[in-house]
């Protein structure tokens, strides 16, 4: 007869061997992955960083925190933190504070809050805030003080030091590459949010009534998977003009086969199993079956396969941006910071940052992938040996 074990969590040291209470399998999972230190504090970092990276406004930016001058009081880079935000990004606009107000004579255009923080520290007329790291991601060699290709902790001219340097366009590095990782980021999850939804309907609906409608859905992924997406890509660049949504949408199209697939030969699996019968038996609706028995069941491999799908996203993006179909310069992307890096392969810095950035983000995400392969391994938590 098969030993029946007990996970070591679930036994009282004091009262040697007395059950404390039994846990859920998701109890378990959790319980598990957590112990996968390495995939676990992978998670956290990343969610932490990506988490930081949406308040970038007000903390990388040329913009500041806030702006007394004349008895009038600014707030931009607040302002671009509320553009920036999903939610609000339709009722704020991105600040705007032409360089007249601040005493810059003659700027109508935007005002430089750098040159204007010094003009305030020698005559004391106002006062000016600026974020942790006062460089923008867009600036270039038209803003005052920037130059192309600085080094890494170089300082230009005006005594300003870069932590990464500047690229052929004086734009800095550290905040492209800041504002990429959000980029980078959000395109995955967004991407990987809709394939699974989409696969997981269409795979779910062909698995669990078969028949003439998953026939004819097998035939039209077949046609579906056949169409050369990065044509599809370029045909559409050449038309108009590629944005964050666009892509998204584009690759989409085809990126939710494979999870359709898996979906569906797990519905197939799970409604021949006796419960489903005898859910059936007792008058259970369609409804309750689908999504209380057999869906549940069913999400184990597509969640475990979930970290490695945000890494081809990444990858993908990355791919398009360095060939030139992606987001539009000068959006900050890894990819856009690769190509630049590899025309100009003597500053070193310029493919070291990005290629690492991006290394070490898949790395993490890897990580974190296998851990949950781990805690969801159904031999880790059988009760048969």
């Amino acid at each position: 007869m098969a030993d029946i074990t007990i996970d070591k969590e679930e036994i009282d040291p004091q009262t040697k061997g007395s059950v404390i209470q039994s846990l859920s399998i998701n109890q378990r999972r959790w319980r598990r992955f957590k112990s996968l230190k390495r995939g676990y504090y992978s998670l956290i970092i990343l969610i932490v960083l990506y988490f930081i990276s949406f308040f970038l406004p007000v903390l990388i930016n040329n913009k500041p925190l806030y702006v007394s001058y004349k008895d009038k009081t600014y707030f931009p880079a607040f302002r671009d933190l509320g553009s920036s935000l999903p939610l609000l990004s339709y009722m704020i606009d991105k600040s705007f504070v032409a360089g007249e107000e601040l005493g810059e004579v003659g700027n109508k255009g935007n005002a430089n809050y750098r040159k204007i923080q010094e003009s305030f520290d020698k005559d004391n007329s106002g006062t000016i805030v600026m974020p942790f790291y006062p460089y923008d991601p867009l600036e270039d060699i038209s803003t005052d003080g920037n130059v192309a290709f600085l080094a890494p902790f170089e300082e230009n001219t005006s005594g300003s030091m870069r932590i990464l340097g500047t690229d052929d366009r004086g734009r800095d590095v550290l905040s492209r590459m800041s504002y990429g990782f959000q980029v980078s980021l959000s395109f995955a999850l967004l991407l990987a949010f809709i394939e699974y939804v989409i696969g997981i309907i269409i795979g779910g609906t062909m698995g669990y009534w078969g028949g003439w409608f998953d026939v004819v859905m097998q035939r039209f992924k077949e046609i579906w998977s056949t169409l050369p997406m990065l044509f599809i890509i370029i045909i559409v660049v050449s038309i108009t003009t590629p944005n964050f949504v666009l892509l998204v949408a584009l690759v989409a199209l085809t990126g939710w086969i494979g999870i359709s697939s898996q979906m569906r030969a797990q519905f197939y699996r799970e409604k021949a199993r006796d419960y489903v019968a005898a859910a059936v038996s007792m008058g259970a609706s369609t409804k309750s079956i689908l999504f209380k028995h057999i869906l549940p069941n069913s999400l184990v491999p597509v969640i475990t396969y979930l970290p490695f799908t945000i890494v081809g996203s990444i990858g993908y993006l990355v791919s398009l941006d360095f060939l030139g179909f992606g987001l539009q310069p000068p959006t900050p992307s890894w990819g856009q910071m690769i190509g630049v890096g590899l025309q100009n392969l003597s500053k070193w810095w310029l493919v070291v940052v990005p290629m690492s950035a991006m290394a070490i983000t898949l790395i993490m995400v890897v990580f974190i992938g296998e851990a949950i392969r781990e805690a969801f391994d159904p031999r880790t938590f059988s009760r048969l040996r």
